[in-house]
């Protein structure tokens, strides 16, 4: 099985970016604006020429940094100095025809010097050298210069002389700090030419092994003498051979962005986003679904259905007494009497009993006191289990983003229980065919009271009486009056029993209807925004891989 590609340059530049991105405000701003600075200088000096290498001679007053450079261009282009800094500008050396003039505007760099291609120093086609200003000056300007183009350059030459190569100034203000940028520097002792050779050996042992203390163990050390040009063929043919490999631009750029990704991983964080339990989220839901009113909707609903219920398919003569009391549901404004359907909603096949209430308040929702309590602490749990692990910014921003919209909390869970469709008009058909049994077994007590009321009028007036119908030796009008009254309690009575089930699946169908709701309204307003801030993190976190090669 092959091994994935480690990214390249350019990908790791836009991951970079991206990852700084993702961060912003979420870890410290001059962290991400040092990225940012990262991406936005790789950028500028990766679309000069790509051929161009640009090696900086740095060093202290009276190191001989200027002498170097003028022997390795073969000409008097920067003046020496002895006790006091000369160098006010850098200048530059190129060699070859590769067309510079764009990245040394960049640099900054107004003195230029070409040397031809085709002259004995061929092999450094495409060197750009450049002599800066003292690292210890005391003007502050050259100072200032030196930091600059130290951050800018593809290369670093750093020039000491025998004297000063422990000068605390150039090891704790430059190469420690730079220790990273081991694979493009190395150091040149030069004025070789005033030690004796056991002095020359002695000064290069310690120099290496103070390199090496400082964790400089990769940077190389080349002894020269710049007056007499000892040791200048094997520096120059060191420089030729980093010219010719084309490493050192991407070099630079990637030892750049490696020290600030590291940077940004320590501060943004390494470790997988946490992610919300279905457990918390449930919690949560109940809290809101408490301060919702859900339980007082879902009683609401078995009083109104048992009411309702009673009322349809009761004894008629005693069950109008049940619409007296006033109805649950319509009391909390929800579930308001079923309208016809318009032509449109007709011809569409929208029901108008499903549709919502379109009422803008309900009677029930109140994120006041205990509930308010109750949906707080969840909202508080949900967030420390979403940001359980992040360094403090990425928490700080998680539990912002839970309570980001809690002030639409209320109305928004106000709307979910009022556009919930209870299906309060839904089962109800078997109540159209009691209430026809039990008219009829009414009419049949009507008529039974009827047939006793002429009977006794005909007695009463000493006519002859109705023909003489029984049924099992009981008269047939007492037989019409009883049999009806006991037939439509008997059907009462089952139909309370049937009324009764339905309510409780109808408690049990709104229980869910509204959860359901309420766990819309948590998903939108809670768990999306803490959502989108963990999916940010895991960006960053995975743009700060790619980054890191």
């Amino acid at each position: 099985m092959a091994r994935p590609s480690k990214p390249g340059l350019a990908d790791r530049l836009r991951a970079l970016g991206e990852a700084a991105e993702a961060a912003s405000g979420r870890v410290d701003p001059q962290l991400v604006e040092e990225a940012r600075s990262v991406v936005r200088r790789a950028g500028q000096r990766l679309r000069f020429s790509g051929a161009a290498t640009v090696t900086a001679l740095a060093g202290a007053t009276g190191s001989g940094k200027s002498t170097l450079f003028n022997a390795l261009a073969g000409s008097e282009v920067s003046t020496p100095g002895i006790r006091r800094p000369t160098t006010a500008h850098p200048a530059a050396v190129i060699w070859g025809d590769e067309p510079t003039g764009g990245l040394l505007d960049w640099l900054q760099v107004p003195r230029r010097h070409h040397v031809d291609a085709s002259g004995v120093e061929a092999g450094l086609d495409g060197l750009v050298l450049l002599d800066l200003p003292d690292h210890d000056s005391v003007e502050v300007s050259h100072r200032m210069e030196v930091d600059r183009l130290v951050r800018l350059v593809d290369m670093l030459v750093w020039v000491v002389d025998p004297q000063k190569y422990a000068d605390a100034a150039l090891h704790d203000n430059y190469l420690v700090p730079l220790r990273e940028y081991a694979p493009v520097m190395m150091v040149v002792l030069n004025q070789t030419d005033l030690l004796a050779p056991e002095d020359r050996r002695r000064t290069l042992d310690d120099l290496r092994a103070l390199l090496d203390r400082e964790g400089l163990r990769e940077v190389p050390v080349h002894a020269v003498s710049a007056v007499t040009g000892e040791g200048m063929a094997e520096l120059r043919t060191i420089l030729a051979g980093r010219v010719r490999d084309k490493q050192a631009v991407a070099d630079r750029v990637g030892v750049d962005v490696h020290r600030i990704v590291t940077r940004l991983r320590q501060a943004s964080g390494t470790a997988a986003a946490p992610r919300v339990s279905d457990r918390t989220v449930a919690e949560l839901d109940g809290a809101c679904a408490r301060a919702a009113g859900v339980p007082a909707v879902t009683e609401a609903v078995g009083q109104a259905w048992r009411r309702r219920g009673r009322g349809a398919t009761g004894w008629p003569v005693v069950s109008w007494l049940a619409t007296l009391r006033p109805d649950p549901l319509r009391r909390l404004h929800l579930d308001p009497a079923p309208r016809r359907r318009s032509r449109r909603e007709i011809e569409s096949g929208i029901d108008a009993t499903h549709a919502p209430t379109g009422l803008s308040r309900t009677s029930v929702t109140s994120l006041q006191g205990v509930p308010a309590a109750q949906v707080d602490t969840a909202l508080r749990v949900l967030a420390d289990e979403a940001s359980a692990g992040l360094p403090r910014g990425w928490a700080d921003a998680i539990r912002a983003a839970a309570r980001s919209r809690t002030g639409d909390l209320s109305d928004a869970l106000d709307r979910a229980i009022g556009s919930t469709n209870l299906q309060m008009h839904r089962n109800r058909r078997w109540w159209t065919v009691i209430r026809v049994v039990q008219w009829i077994l009414i009419a049949t007590v009507i008529a039974g009271l009827a047939w006793l009321a002429v009977d006794f009028g005909l007695l009463y007036l000493r006519l002859p009486p109705l023909p003489d119908l029984s049924w099992r030796g009981i008269p047939a009008p007492t037989a019409l009056v009883a049999g009806g009254v006991v037939l439509g309690l008997v059907v009462g009575g089952l139909s309370r029993i049937g009324v009764e089930v339905g309510a409780r699946r109808k408690v049990s169908t709104a229980r869910r209807a509204l959860l359901g709701k309420i766990d819309t309204v948590t998903r939108e307003l809670v768990i999306h925004p803490v959502t989108e801030e963990l999916d940010r993190y895991e960006k960053a976190r995975a743009e700060l891989t790619i980054a890191a090669g």
